[in-house]
């Protein structure tokens, strides 16, 4: 599901993103203590603001999900992102992540 979720932002395929996430989705946000429903989520994604690199899959199974990327954001920042997902009835419902800032 993770890689299916990554092709799915690089390749802005909102029809996918919608697929995958669940309607109660919530991504929490560590760093900055924000939290994000799904819509707003798919925006975002869909705004091209996140150019994820060097993306692995750690862990995966029917429950949960461990992926770690380097992304880089429009405003120049650059992040090494470790997420947790948690599943949901064959969908993505909860992602958290922390974020470590990179030199430029």
């Amino acid at each position: 599901m993770l890689q299916k979720y990554t092709d799915a932002i690089k390749n802005k395929d909102e029809a996918s993103m919608n697929e995958l996430l669940h309607d109660d989705f919530k991504f929490t946000m560590h760093k900055s203590g924000n939290t994000l429903g799904k819509s707003d989520v798919i925006k975002w994604a869909m705004s091209g603001d996140i150019k994820q690199d060097k993306t692995r899959v750690v862990y995966e199974n029917n429950e949960v999900g461990i992926h770690h990327s380097f992304v880089t954001f429009d405003d120049g920042n650059v992040e090494a992102v470790m997420a947790v997902y948690k599943y949901k009835e064959g969908k993505i419902i909860s992602l958290e992540t922390g974020a470590t800032p990179m030199s430029k």
